[in-house]
């Protein structure tokens, strides 16, 4: 079994190589890791870091411009052979030696998709803005309203899923709300989904995180479509 582990990047010079490092330390007797890194037009260092440590991943996407996190992910996804998926954050919020979690869950329960659930960590979580806490807890209520699940943590960014759940050409969005049009679609297709504690060491918009508020609304209406 493959798996692909997307990674976008925008501007993450003083993360990237330390994460792309990490992962290939977290080596696994299970799977074999395609590494896939998509960069976004970045505009500090994180272009020419990649270039010179081609031997941390498998395959490079140049964006010449920013387009966004989700546009990078459909490429990532378009370039993927893998048989099954997970998405990595360029930062440091989340540690690959997670995987070994999501490894055994695939092999022990055939599992169509996993979510890493931040809310109910293993060993710690950072405390983090109490707003995007209360925003994550409304989508995640009405994710298992509609879709009839129990998740705790619907937009942690490690979901797995098995590949061939999705077609990433069906993926109409481009924006932070595409993971949760991601999940809406593989949840619809799936039948046996999971989920596993991660550690969390989350980073303040000052710290260089990206999404804001106002994308709790985009999220949402993605959920809502998604399902109907």
């Amino acid at each position: 079994m493959i798996l692909s582990i997307i990674i976008p990047v925008y501007n993450e010079e003083k993360t990237v190589i330390e994460v792309l490092e990490k992962i290939k330390k977290n080596s696994s007797n299970s799977f074999k890791y395609e590494i896939i890194v998509i960069d976004d037009g970045s505009t500090d260092q994180s272009k020419v870091l990649l270039e010179k440590n081609n031997h941390l991943y498998d395959k490079l996407i140049l964006n010449e411009n920013n387009k966004g996190k989700g546009f990078s992910i459909k490429k990532g996804l378009s370039n993927a052979s893998g048989t099954h998926i997970i998405f990595q954050d360029a930062d440091l919020e989340y540690d690959p030696i997670e995987y070994k979690k999501f490894e055994k869950i695939f092999i022990d329960f055939d599992a169509d998709g996993i979510i890493g659930s931040r809310f109910i960590y293993s060993d710690y979580t950072r405390s983090y803005n109490i707003l995007n806490k209360f925003g994550n807890k409304i989508l995640t209520l009405i994710f298992n309203l509609l879709y009839n699940s129990t998740f705790t943590d619907v937009y942690s960014c490690y979901f797995a899923f098995k590949k061939d759940l999705l077609n990433a050409n069906d993926l109409r969005t481009e924006g932070f709300e595409q993971h949760a049009e991601i999940l809406c679609k593989v949840i619809k297709k799936g039948k046996k989904f999971y989920e596993v504690p991660i550690n969390y060491n989350g980073r303040s918009h000052q710290e260089g995180k990206k999404i804001r508020a106002y994308h709790f609304f985009a999220v949402l209406f993605e959920i809502v479509r998604g399902k109907f």
